[in-house]
């Protein structure tokens, strides 16, 4: 049988519809949530879920290893859906069946980006390929940065690293990331924080365990930091190499706010690097 993970904060829009789509199949469902203002706890305890409450200490780990190492899981196989995705019928009865093989640990699960409303197939967001499914005693995510980088309490963009074989399901899952703009721009201001940390201080060489396809992808973006007017590159990666005037409007506007988040994470990478610099010139001065 299968557990669910599902990691929240304020999320009461969300939580009843997102565990709908799971509470037919899956026998336990586990919504660890860091102190929510609004109804998502009890929303998601009158759908049937197990609340357990996350304080982060501002160190690691973060909310979604928190949970892997300290929840008592009912089962063996875990499944982290996130409260803004949706799983369709057909994805529900794929992953019941692929869990009775014994030869595979873990299942990276294509995922459909929702963005305005529209389905988002180019700019470079389909497929996209995230490992979700797995023996939760194999897996743990990668930490790419330490403490507090103003991005909450939650991993951003780190990967499942999983000690074990690994396959591919068929069927995708629903991401209905962004209702509107101001939520885009609200996450990423954030996420900008932990892309500039991770530019200044590096990514671990461990890319190879996060699977080849996703490893190539962190290459590429690794190197793309080294490339000069970023914001532009950016868009024209997006809209034009990955065709994403193919979207129509909506991804016009989605190819802008990438941009956008190009720059942001840039110039907070250069604000970094001036900070420790001035920082390592005052503890020289200090020492003389």
């Amino acid at each position: 049988m299968i557990s669910v993970l599902i990691p929240t904060f304020n999320e009461a829009r969300n939580i009843s519809d997102c565990i709908a789509t799971v509470a037919g199949w899956a026998d336990e469902i586990v919504v660890v949530d860091s102190g929510s203002s609004d109804a998502t706890q009890e929303l998601a305890r009158r759908h049937g879920a197990r609340i357990v409450l996350f304080e982060w200490n501002g160190r690691l780990p973060r909310k979604k290893n928190w949970a892997l190492e300290n929840v008592r899981w009912a089962n063996e196989w875990v499944f982290i859906l996130d409260a803004d995705e949706r799983i369709g019928s057909e994805l529900a009865h794929e992953i019941q069946s692929v869990i009775k093989d014994p030869g595979i640990d873990g299942y990276f699960i294509n995922r459909r980006f929702y963005f305005l409303e529209r389905w988002i197939r180019h700019c470079g967001y389909y497929p996209s390929w995230n490992l979700r499914l797995f023996r939760h005693q194999m897996g743990r995510y990668e930490a790419l940065t330490e403490g507090d980088v103003l991005c909450g309490d939650n991993e951003v963009h780190e990967h499942l690293i999983l000690k074990g074989r690994t396959s591919h399901l068929h069927n995708d899952m629903i991401h209905l990331a962004y209702p509107d703009i101001f939520t885009w721009v609200e996450k990423h201001n954030r996420y900008s924080n932990w892309e500039a940390r991770v530019e200044v201080g590096g990514v671990p060489g461990i890319a190879g365990a996060i699977g080849q396809t996703l490893a190539a992808k962190r290459r590429l973006r690794n190197w793309s930091r080294q490339l000069p007017c970023r914001p532009a590159l950016r868009f024209f990666y997006s809209y034009v190499l990955k065709r994403g005037f193919l979207d129509g409007y909506p991804g016009y506007v989605l190819c802008r706010l990438l941009a956008t988040y190009e720059m942001l994470s840039a110039l907070k990478a250069r604000e970094l690097k001036t900070r420790s610099e001035m920082e390592l010139g005052l503890l020289e001065k200090s020492e003389i």
